[in-house]
Order: C-alpha cells, then structure tokens, then sequence
C-alpha cells in the first residue's frame, strides 16, 4: 500500500440561494470524516470575499484511506445533494506534499 500522504483541495460554488444550505451539508461531514482511519485534516473554508465559495482542505495517510472516505456513508449521501447545490460541479485537485 502507498504510505504517501494525499492532499486535496475541492472547491464549490453554491448556487444562488442555497449558499446556507451548501454551507451546512459540508459543515455536517466534518466531524465524522474527522473520525475516519487515516484522517489528518479536513477542514473547511468560505472565501473572504465569495460567501458562496467553499474549500475544502483534506490530508490524508494514504490513498487507500481516502478512498474509504469517499465510500463512506456521509460521503455518499453527500454526493448527490451537492448536484442540487452546488453550479458547477465542486473541482478536486490533488496534492503530493514535497519536502
């Protein structure tokens, strides 16, 4: 198994009038992901200056743990609420840490 740590950075964009909703579906996954086997850090951010605009920065011990993550029950449920909130689609970009 890849021992690496994995990095991630996803955005979202809620759509006009469901900022508040869009904020609390990704409030909701925090604490439970947080408590997920090979969870360093995920944390959620809104812009400064875009209260519709969330980011969420995620380290994880490995892949495979991240992979478990994005299976998880919240996260599934998750899913398909973002379609309904979020325009367009969050984007994930993925991170090695070097150094």
């Amino acid at each position: 198994m890849n021992t690496e740590i994995l990095t991630l950075v996803v955005t979202f964009q809620a759509k006009p009038g469901k900022e508040n909703d869009l904020r609390t579906v990704l409030t909701n996954v925090l604490a439970p992901t947080r408590k997920e086997a090979g969870c360093l850090n995920y944390d959620l951010h809104v812009s400064s200056g875009d209260p519709a605009r969330f980011l969420i920065h995620e380290n994880w011990a490995s892949k495979a743990h991240h992979l478990a993550h994005h299976n998880s029950p919240h996260i599934q449920a998750l899913l398909p609420r973002l379609e309904e909130l979020c325009a367009p689609s969050p984007q994930v970009t993925v991170w090695r840490r070097i150094g």
